[in-house]
Formats: C-alpha cells, sequence, structure tokens
C-alpha cells in the first residue's frame, strides 16, 4: 500500500485486531499513546478508536437497517438510453457524461428530462452507475459479432520508435491498413485505412477497394481533407502499402511540414492506439469475413461517414494522464476525465473558427441515437445481394438519387 494511500475498512479493523493486546494491557498514559498511534495510522476519529477499542469486538456488525433507495428507475431508464446512444461505453467514460448527452437526447424526444432526474444525473457516483450498468448486462442485446478467422530503401530512412503517449498537441496520427478478406487474401477486396490521433483521440476511417496506388491515394486524400486540425506527424507499421514512393510522395504534397516515423519490426505496441480501434472500431463491426464487392466497399464507406460524426462527437474516450512503477515493479496507471474526442480538440484551440463553428453546428443538429440505427442497418445489410445494398444506401440518402 503506498505510504499516501488511506486504509480500507478491513484494513484497519486488521490492524486494531492487532493493537487490541496492548492496548488491554496498557495503563491510562500508554492507551493514550497507543490511541494517537492508531489515529495517525488509519486515520480514524480519536473517539470512534476509543469506543472500538474498548467494545465488545472488533467485527464488523451486519447493517440492520438498509438503505433506502436514492435513484427512482426514473434515473436508470436515462441512463440506459445513453449507455446505448454512447454504445454500451463502461461507468468509467459513461458518469462525466450523463448530463450533457441526456440532455442533447432530450432535444430530439429520444427521453423524457425532469429537472430532478437531471440533478440526481449530476450527482450519481461512478461506483453507482458502474451497478446499474451490471444489471443493464443481463438483458441488453449486444451488437451481433461475425465470427473470428483464425525493409527497403525508403523505410530505412524513415525513423522507428513510437509517438510518446503524453504528446498534448493534436495531429500525430497512427496509421494502419485492415483486411477484410475472409480466409483467403487471393484477388481484390476491401480494405479499411484508419488514422488515431494519439492526444485526442480522434479517429478516422475509410474504405478501400484494393491496395492499389489509385485507392490508396483517394482513401488518403478522403482523409486527409475531413481532419479538422493539421496533419503533424504519420506513424504506420513497416508496411509497403505505407511506405512507398507514391504514398509518401501524395502526402508530402499535400501536407507541408510533415513528420515521419515507423513501428519497430513485430512490435505492435508501438502502434497500440490504432492497433486497439482496429478492433473496436472495426472489426466489432464488420467481424473479419470476406467483402469483395464494389457495393460493400460503398456499404463500408456509408458506415464510417456516420461513425465519423458518432465516435468523434459522442463517444467519451479517456486519455492516459500519468504511469509509474509502484512496489514489485507494478506499473500504476492514471486516466483523466472521459470526454470526446471532439471535445477535447476544442479545448486544444487548434481549430480555426471556421471549422469550429462546422463542428459545433454538426454536434447541435446531429442525433446520435439516430446515427447508432443507421448504423445497424447498414451492418445488417451489408452481405444482402449488391441490388439489396445499393437500395438501403438510397434509402439512407448515401447515395444521390
Amino acid at each position: 500500500m503506498a505510504a499516501d494511500e488511506k486504509m480500507s475498512i478491513d484494513e484497519s479493523r486488521k490492524y486494531l485486531k492487532l493493537m487490541a493486546k496492548r492496548y488491554a494491557g496498557a495503563d491510562r498514559d500508554a492507551r493514550g499513546s497507543l490511541l494517537s498511534e492508531m489515529e495517525s495510522v488509519t486515520g480514524m476519529h480519536r473517539k470512534s478508536l476509543t469506543r472500538l477499542m474498548n467494545g465488545e469486538s472488533l467485527e464488523r456488525r451486519p447493517r440492520q437497517v438498509q438503505r433506502g433507495r436514492v435513484y427512482g428507475p426514473e434515473v436508470g431508464d436515462v441512463i440506459r438510453v445513453v449507455w446505448e446512444s454512447e454504445d454500451y461505453v463502461c461507468a468509467e467514460r459513461l458518469t462525466p457524461s450523463l448530463v450533457p448527452m441526456a440532455q442533447h437526447l432530450a432535444r430530439f424526444g429520444e427521453l423524457r428530462l425532469s429537472a430532478e432526474v437531471e440533478r440526481q444525473l449530476g450527482g450519481i457516483s461512478e461506483a453507482t452507475v458502474q451497478r446499474l450498468l451490471a444489471r443493464f448486462h443481463q438483458d441488453t442485446p449486444r451488437l451481433p459479432r461475425r465470427g473470428p478467422e483464425s525493409a527497403n530503401r525508403l523505410s530505412r530512412e524513415i525513423p522507428m520508435g513510437r509517438i510518446p503517449w503524453e504528446t498534448k498537441e493534436p495531429g500525430h496520427f497512427e496509421i494502419d491498413l485492415v483486411h477484410h478478406c475472409g480466409a483467403a487474401s487471393a484477388g481484390e477486396y476491401v480494405h479499411t485505412l484508419q488514422m488515431v490521433d494519439v492526444a485526442t483521440g480522434w479517429s478516422e476511417r475509410v474504405g478501400v477497394f484494393g491496395r492499389t496506388h489509385r485507392a490508396m491515394v483517394a482513401g488518403s486524400e478522403k482523409i486527409v481533407g475531413r481532419v479538422p486540425f493539421p496533419i503533424r506527424e504519420l506513424h504506420p507499421d513497416n508496411g509497403s502499402e505505407f511506405i512507398n514512393e507514391h504514398l509518401l510522395g501524395f502526402f508530402g504534397d499535400k501536407v507541408k511540414g510533415l513528420a515521419l516515423s515507423r513501428s519497430h519490426p513485430y512490435q505492435k505496441n508501438d502502434n497500440r492506439n490504432v492497433e486497439q480501434k482496429n478492433y473496436s472500431l472495426v472489426r466489432a463491426y464488420l467481424g473479419y469475413e470476406r467483402l469483395d464487392t464494389p457495393a460493400q466497399s460503398m456499404a463500408v464507406n456509408a458506415l464510417y461517414d456516420r461513425m465519423w460524426l458518432y465516435y468523434n462527437l459522442f463517444q467519451p474516450v479517456m486519455h492516459l494522464e500519468s504511469k509509474e512503477v509502484g512496489g514489485g515493479r507494478r506499473i500504476r496507471r492514471k486516466w483523466d476525465d472521459a470526454k470526446t474526442p471532439y471535445e477535447r480538440v476544442l479545448e486544444t484551440g487548434v481549430l480555426s473558427a471556421e471549422q469550429q463553428a462546422r463542428l459545433t453546428g454538426l454536434y447541435a443538429r446531429t442525433n446520435p441515437r439516430k446515427l447508432r440505427r443507421e448504423i445497424h442497418q447498414i451492418i445488417e445489410g451489408l452481405w444482402d445481394e449488391p441490388k439489396a445494398i445499393l437500395g438501403l444506401m438510397k434509402r439512407l440518402g448515401a447515395l444521390a438519387c
């Protein structure tokens, strides 16, 4: 236990049991000294210590009268709707966003928010939210997932390493390519090109059909045109789809002053942020099956357009604040309060007035629950016949009529 860490109740009682024999055999002056010592070690009030040491037993008594219920079903209903709207995030990420997200959803008529419920949401603890989520998990359907499947000249010029986790400046992106080839990599199929900003958690995804120069440049061009702040660094792995003259030449022309770095070979932790998002924002939605038609490529991009709004504007993420080596060489990590990438970018002040107004307007007029419903509709229709996929895209407004 760290020196500045408080004792738990069980630890305090265990310590007091060890002190009880000394206390019972001491005289008045010695008892006073022992009480001072116990007060210093446990942090308990002196009167409480005296009462415990003179009592019949130091064993904890079971609660005689159970606490009354503080939060009614109305609070639970609102938390369930917000939790679902943020795609079932953990309590640590959910709790800080309960009030603003509930207010936002109430504007779209997705829930009813009274003044009393809003007040209770503002004071609810993370532990209480954790208990509610544990109960919600029992009857909440989850997103269906597909079953799992089971250095050149240029690279020598690019330094190896990783983007530091403590980076505060937006624009330092890890980048990776996810294959949707199924069990066989033969032929042309869809890939996901994904970029994740280390400082803010801002993520960009685009579907590309094949890995030709033209496809990779078109996907990269869409991402570069959509990132609302300057791209300062790109950090890919050692794949030839990134480290080639064509793609590096494209980024060199489009992004002035761009720094390049790459991962050490076979060290996925050097690209840890984008590798984690490859699962949570790509595989969790598209699984491991093969996507190899132009219609599926179009549907994947319609899906990612909605996920761009949903995850960057409405999904709270936590950022590592500090880490230190504790006793036994165990690393202790501390995370900051959960905020959406949109909120984190606003706090940095890197956005132009035009970009800030654009994102603020998008946030104000976007219903995250509607977005989530459309995301699920696209996923459910992704393996239909091409004609059915195109019909779905037209109904969702992803195609021009």
